[in-house]
């Protein structure tokens, strides 16, 4: 398993730059040289106790991941993995180690490949961060403003239409921008997608117990929510089958 030390001295150097207190620091230094000294369970302790700050990384939540997979919390680890892969949705060290995560669940489901289209507009939007995305509008939409007034006082007719196509190329960017700033917020917030953490779960044909039982399947799965009725959820598997269980079956990323 690969250990992410670099994004949480990030972490750290980001609380101190703003003035935070140092008791972050003090708690992720402390967490760090837990996890290192291999006492996962005070490392995992160190990482809790900066998420009750408030803060969060995708480094913490990686290394929470880890701690729980050296600790044989497999089910924990996955969860805390996506957690990571939500805010670091390229991040290649995240998507190794949860695979190998996944390789010691009891259920090997195939993942049905998403529409090629959906797939290369979430790559987009995952580029950066929804304030990331938000700034490069902003600043996309100045820049038109600044072009506009150059469209607009210049004679240079060559520089005229220049300026024009550029203007209109930044608005493009910004409303770009804003949308996926939007999508990525709401990709975050939207708490769609939870971990199976009951051992065995019988996935049901309708939202109560008299219901068909579809099929069986084991805690570490990643499902889809797609509605909710009283104390069930109705969930998608990543093989596209779906069905009902309850809601304390899972847990949302």
């Amino acid at each position: 398993m690969k250990f992410k030390i670099l994004t949480s001295i990030f972490f750290l150097l980001t609380v101190s730059l703003f003035g935070e207190t140092n008791s972050e620091e003090i708690l992720l230094d402390s967490a760090n040289n837990a996890y290192i000294s291999k006492d996962y369970n005070k490392a995992l302790s160190f990482y809790q106790d900066i998420l009750k700050t408030g803060m969060e990384a995708p480094g913490i939540y990686y290394n929470i991941g880890n701690s729980y997979f050296r600790l044989n919390q497999i089910t924990n680890a996955i969860y805390y993995y996506e957690k990571a892969l939500t805010l670091a949705p390229n991040d290649k060290d995240i998507k190794y180690n949860l695979n190998i995560a996944k390789q010691y669940t009891t259920d090997k489901v195939k993942e049905l490949s998403p529409f090629f289209l959906k797939k290369y507009y979430q790559n987009i939007i995952s580029l950066f961060s929804a304030n990331l995305w938000a700034n490069i509008s902003l600043i996309s939409f100045i820049a038109v403003l600044a072009f506009v007034l150059l469209f607009l006082f210049i004679r240079n007719i060559p520089l005229k239409k220049l300026s024009f196509w550029i203007s209109v190329i930044l608005l493009i960017l910004s409303i770009s921008s804003l949308i996926f700033s939007f999508s990525q917020k709401k990709k975050l917030s939207a708490h769609h997608s939870a971990i199976v953490f009951s051992p065995t779960v019988n996935i049901k044909s309708s939202p109560n117990e008299q219901g068909t039982d579809l099929m069986i399947i084991h805690e570490g799965i990643k499902v889809t929510i797609t509605d909710s009725l009283q104390d069930w959820y109705n969930v998608v598997l990543p093989d596209g089958n779906e069905g009902w269980l309850k809601k304390d079956d899972i847990k949302k990323i």
